[in-house]
């Protein structure tokens, strides 16, 4: 009989940006198919423990465990597995459609391509006839928002990492964006 790990186990984690500590958890988990949201105030390194989470930095002090293995920045095991939306949604300067593809591309991942962005888009709120070809500067702030989002939900993440997502979207967007998350899980 196998022990199920936690998705996360994180385990003495200290972060310091210089002499400033932002992170002090002796141990957090998370579990498989959780939803959990993280409260506190600006600077107090809620953005800074996602990215510690989304393995794109490396804790000063500690160990990130991982479906319970030790695992590090950029790791071939965890890139195709989480995936972390900033605050601010970064696109590429393309359309939408190319915006959401760009990590299929990447994987070499192209097979009924159209219909899985058609359904990605429906899934954020989108129409696929309206948004597909509109270019990345041609979006409002919920709507650059949820196409990122959709570019993210494409890829099937096993874990999902979201970076105040709807601090800076309209009501609607927010509703949808919410959601799409909760849709994603299930």
């Amino acid at each position: 009989m196998t022990a199920k790990h936690p998705a996360y186990l994180l385990k003495d984690i200290r972060h310091y940006y210089g002499d400033k500590k932002v992170l002090d958890i002796p141990e957090l988990k998370f579990e498989t198919g959780s939803i959990t949201g993280i409260i506190g105030p600006n600077g107090g390194g809620k953005s800074t423990l996602l990215k510690l989470m989304a393995f794109i930095q490396r804790p000063v002090f500690g160990q990130i465990l991982y479906n319970g293995h030790p695992e590090v920045p950029f790791s071939a095991v965890v890139r195709s597995k989480v995936s972390l939306l900033t605050q601010k949604p970064y696109l590429l300067k393309r359309t939408v459609f190319e915006n959401i593809i760009y990590g299929l591309k990447i994987r070499k991942d192209t097979q009924n391509i159209e219909e899985r962005v058609r359904k990605v888009l429906t899934t954020v709120g989108l129409d696929n006839d309206s948004f597909c070809n509109r270019k990345w500067h041609e979006l409002s702030g919920g709507e650059a928002q949820r196409v990122a989002l959709a570019a993210r939900l494409i890829l099937k993440p096993d874990v999902l990492l979201l970076d105040e997502p709807i601090a800076s979207v309209d009501m609607e967007s927010a509703k949808l964006i919410r959601e799409a998350s909760i849709k994603a899980r299930d």
